[in-house]
C-alpha cells in the first residue's frame, strides 16, 4: 500500500495525502476506529500515523476478534518456561535446555505471490524462533490448496513447495514433516503455515520487552526498501478480483542473509549486550518497536534519517512499514555498542543507532527535523480494539444416513490415487531433510524426529488438523486436531509436551464464521487441559475468504514431543510375519470420513467424538509398552485400511486384513492406534491391555507381496505404483 507518486514528489516536499473516509477504508480501518484514533489523539492523524494505526489495529497483528477467545485456552503447566505473547513458546525438556518453537500463517501473500509468500513465511518463523536466542533444528510446513482441476492450484502447489525448498535449504534447517491437503474450499485462498523449533539454553533466553530509559534502539541485519509496505493490513482483508493489484505487498527474502543474521543475533547474544530483541516481522519497524515499548512500559523515539535503506528517497510512512526481511530491532547496553557493532560488521550486516527509549508514553517519529509521527504508544499495542464479535452456534449435523457400497480394494484405490492422501515424496525430496545430521525420523509417517545433539534425547514434531471434521462440528474437530497431533507424537514414543496452534479461519464478522472459531477454540482448550498440553504460541489467520467464499475451518496444532533415551524411539517398520493389531476401540465411524469424500464426493454426516480419557489412557498404553512394538501408527483419515497400507507399503510389504466391512475398515473413530509385533509379544500385550482396560484386536498380519482386505485383493506393486506417482501426477 504506497501513496507516493514518481521521483519529482518524493523526499521533503511531498504532499501527503488528505486523509478521507476513502483512505480510511484503504487502510483497513473501520469508521468507528477511525473515530476512536480522533478520541485517543485529539486530532487528525498525519498520513504516516494513520499507517500507523492501520498496521497495530489490523487483525494481523491485534489480534482484535480472538483476543477474547485466546485467553481461555490451557496455556501452562510445569514443562512451560514461557507460553503465548512473545516471539515463540518456550518448554523446559531437562537438563538445562529448552525448545523454542511457533508456527505462523503466511496465506494471503502466498496466494498472491507463490514462492516469496513461501520463503518469507519460512524466513519470518525462522526469526521468530532465533531472535529469543535459539538455534533452528527443524522446519515444517502444513499447506491447504485447492482442487487439482483448478487453473491456480499446479502454479500454487509448485512456488509454495519451490519457495519453501529454496528458503529452508539455503538457510540450512531440517523439514522434518507438515501435511498437504486438497479441497475445493482453498481454490481462492491457499494455506500456508511455517513451523520452526530452535534450541537454547533455558537460562539464555532473550525477550522482547524493552527496559532502561534512555537505551539505544538498535537496527540489525538487511536494508529497509519497499517490498512488503501495508502486508499486514492486506492480511487481514478478503481477496477479491483485485487481488493482481496487491503484489507489491509481498515481501522478498535472503536466506544467506537470514544465516548471517542468526549468526550475528546468537554471537551478539552470547556478548552480553542485548537488553531486549525483537523480530522485524509483520508491520515492520512500526509492529517491533511498539512491541517492545509496550512491553517495558516505555516509549520510543526513532530518527528515520538513520535507518539503513535500499531504496533512495524513502519516506516515513514507507520506512514505518515496509516488511523488508532478514531485519530485527534491539535494545542494547549502551557500553556495548562498539562490541556489539564490530559483530555486525564482520557479518556484513547493517547496525544503525535508529533512536532510544523514553520515559514518556510516546512513540516518536522523525526524519529530518520534522515530526512524522507522535501517538501514545501504549494506545497502539495493548489498547487496540478488541471485539466480542457476534457468533452462533454451528447447527448440529443431520445424521449420515446410507452409505454407498464400494469395495474395499477399490475404496483404498480412490484414497491412494488421489493428492491429498498419496505419497508426499514429490513435496518432501525438494526439501533438505537431513541438513545438521541429528534426523532420526524424515517426512511420511505422523512425526518427524530430530536429535538433541550432543545427547541422548530427541523431539519429535509433527501438525494436524481435518477441516471436514472442524467445519461439520467445530468442538469435536478441535478437540480432534489436538488429539491427533497428540497421538503422531505418541505413536513414534515421545510424550507429548506442547503445542501451538494456527487458527485459519474466514471472516469473523460473519456469526456463522466466529462460531466456528469459537466452538474449534473450546474444542482445542478442552483437549490440551484433559491432555496436559498446552498452548505456548501460535498465529489467528482470518479473512480467508475470496468473494465472499470462506475456506474451511482449518485450525492447525503444531506440536513437540520428547524422547529422552534412543530407547524410547518407535521407528521400526513392520517385518514378514509381524501382527497387525489395532489398540483402541473401532465401531466403524464414517461420517466425514476421507472415503466418502475421495470414492463419492459425500461430506456428510457428524465428526467422529473425541472420547479424551480414551486418548490418554490409550496412549500411555502404547508408550509404555513400546518394548514389544515394532512399528506404530495412528489411525485417522483412512482408517485401518488405509494405515496398513501406508504401514506395509512403506516396509515394501503386502499386508492382509480380515475384516471386510467397509466401516471397520474405513471409519475413523478415534484415540486408535495401527501397531506391528512379533507373534510371540501379542499374549503377554494382550494381557497388559485387559489389565489396564484398553481394548486390543488382532487385525491381520503383514508380509508377502499382496494386499488383501477382507479377501479383496491386489498386487502390492500395483497399489505401490498408484500411492507414489499419484501427486505428481495431479499437479506437476
Amino acid at each position: 500500500m504506497s501513496y507516493e507518486g514518481g521521483d519529482e514528489t518524493r523526499g521533503a516536499a511531498m504532499q501527503e495525502p488528505k486523509i478521507t473516509p476513502e483512505l480510511v477504508a484503504a487502510h483497513g480501518l473501520k469508521p468507528d476506529e477511525y473515530d476512536r484514533i480522533l478520541t485517543i489523539i485529539g486530532r487528525e492523524p498525519s498520513f504516516t500515523e494513520l499507517g500507523i494505526f492501520s498496521a497495530m489495529w489490523n487483525e494481523h497483528c491485534s489480534y482484535k476478534s480472538s483476543k477474547k477467545w485466546l485467553r481461555t485456552l490451557h496455556t501452562t503447566g510445569p514443562q512451560v518456561i514461557c507460553g503465548p505473547g512473545e516471539n515463540a513458546g518456550v518448554v523446559d525438556i531437562g537438563d538445562g535446555q529448552a525448545v523454542i518453537f511457533k508456527m505462523e500463517s503466511h496465506n494471503h501473500p502466498s496466494y498472491i505471490e507463490p514462492h516469496q509468500g513461501a520463503a518469507t513465511g519460512v524466513g519470518g518463523i525462522l526469526r521468530d524462533v532465533f531472535t529469543m536466542g535459539a538455534r533452528p533444528i527443524a522446519a515444517m510446513d502444513a499447506l491447504s490448496f485447492g482442487t487439482p482441476d483448478h487453473p491456480k492450484t499446479a502454479h500454487l502447489v509448485k512456488g509454495v513447495v519451490e519457495g519453501i525448498g529454496a528458503y529452508g535449504n539455503a538457510f540450512g534447517v531440517p523439514n522434518v514433516g507438515g501435511e498437504v491437503r486438497f479441497h475445493r474450499a482453498y481454490n481462492g485462498n491457499c494455506l500456508v503455515n511455517a513451523f520452526a523449533a530452535g534450541l537454547a539454553d533455558a537460562d539464555k533466553i532473550f525477550y522482547s520487552a524493552a527496559s532502561g530509559v534512555g537505551m539505544p534502539v538498535v537496527y540489525l541485519g538487511a536494508k529497509t526498501g519497499r517490498d512488503g509496505v501495508g502486508g499486514a493490513t492486506m492480511a487481514s482483508a478478503e481477496f477479491d478480483d483485485t487481488i493482481e493489484e496487491k503484489r507489491p505487498t509481498v515481501q522478498v527474502g535472503d536466506p544467506f542473509t537470514e544465516k548471517c543474521l542468526l549468526e550475528a543475533c546468537l554471537e551478539l547474544m552470547a556478548s552480553d549486550s542485548v537488553i531486549s530483541i525483537q523480530d522485524m516481522g509483520a508491520a515492520g519497524l512500526t509492529c517491533s518497536a511498539v512491541e517492545m515499548g509496550d512491553k517495558g512500559g516505555l516509549g520510543i523515539k526513532l530518527q528515520l534519517d538513520n535507518v539503513p535503506q535500499r531504496e533512495a528517497h524513502m519516506t516515513a510512512y514507507e520506512m514505518m512499514l515496509s516488511e523488508s526481511q532478514e531485519r530485527m530491532l534491539m535494545v542494547l547496553k549502551p557500553e556495548k555498542e562498539a562490541v556489539a557493532r564490530a559483530i555486525f560488521e564482520k557479518w556484513d550486516l547493517d547496525f544503525a543507532i535508529v533512536g532510544e527509549t523514553i520515559t514518556e508514553d510516546r512513540f516518536l517519529i522523525l526524519q529530518g527535523n520534522d515530526v512524522k509521527a507522535d501517538l501514545p504508544l501504549s494506545k497502539l499495542s495493548s489498547s487496540a480494539p478488541e471485539y466480542d464479535r457476534p457468533w452462533v452456534e454451528t447447527p448440529a449435523a443431520a445424521p449420515l444416513g446410507d452409505v454407498p457400497a464400494i469395495g474395499a480394494i477399490a475404496g483404498l484405490r480412490r484414497l491412494i490415487g488421489s493428492p491429498g492422501y498419496a505419497h508426499k515424496g514429490w513435496v518432501w525430496e525438494q526439501y533438505d531433510t537431513q541438513v545438521g545430521a541429528d534426523t532420526l525420523v524424515t517426512p511420511g509417517m505422523g512425526a518427524g524426529v530430530v536429535r538433541v545433539h550432543g545427547t541422548g534425547k530427541a523431539l519429535a514434531f509433527t501438525s494436524d488438523v481435518t477441516p471436514r471434521y472442524v467445519r461439520a462440528n467445530p468442538y469435536e474437530g478441535g478437540k480432534q486436531a489436538v488429539a491427533e497431533a497428540w497421538r503422531n507424537l505418541t505413536a513414534k514414543g515421545a510424550l507429548p509436551l506442547a503445542a501451538t496452534d494456527n487458527l485459519n479461519f474466514g471472516n469473523p464478522e460473519k456469526p456463522e464464521i466466529m462460531g466456528q472459531f469459537v466452538g474449534a477454540i473450546k474444542g482445542i482448550g478442552e483437549a490440551c487441559r484433559a491432555l496436559d498440553f498446552p498452548i505456548v504460541s501460535g498465529n489467528v489467520s482470518l479473512y480467508n475468504e475470496t468473494d465472499g467464499q470462506p475456506i474451511l475451518p482449518t485450525p492447525t496444532i503444531g506440536a513437540v514431543g520428547l524422547l529422552k533415551t534412543p530407547g524410547e524411539l518407535i521407528a521400526g517398520k513392520p517385518s514378514e510375519g509381524d501382527l497387525a493389531v489395532v489398540i483402541g476401540a473401532t465401531k466403524g465411524h464414517l461420517g466425514q470420513s476421507a472415503l466418502l469424500a475421495e470414492a463419492f464426493g459425500i461430506e456428510a454426516g457428524d465428526a467422529p467424538h473425541v472420547d479424551l480419557a480414551a486418548e490418554r489412557r490409550n496412549g500411555e498404553f502404547l508408550r509404555a509398552n513400546r518394548n514389544v512394538i515394532r512399528a506404530a501408527t495412528d489411525l485417522s483419515d483412512g482408517g485401518l485400511a488405509l494405515a496398513a497400507f501406508e504401514m506395509a507399503e512403506g516396509a515394501g510389504l503386502g499386508v492382509t486384513i480380515d475384516a471386510s466391512d467397509t466401516a471397520f475398515l474405513f471409519g475413523e473413530d478415534q484415540a486408535r492406534y495401527l501397531v506391528a509385533l512379533h507373534q510371540a509379544d501379542l499374549a503377554p500385550l494382550s494381557a497388559a491391555a485387559q489389565a489396564a482396560g484398553v481394548p486390543l484386536a488382532l487385525v491381520g498380519q503383514f508380509g508377502g507381496a499382496i494386499v488383501s482386505l477382507g479377501g479383496d485383493t491386489a498386487p502390492l506393486a500395483e497399489l505401490s505404483g498408484l500411492y507414489r506417482t499419484a501427486f505428481a501426477k495431479a499437479v506437476a
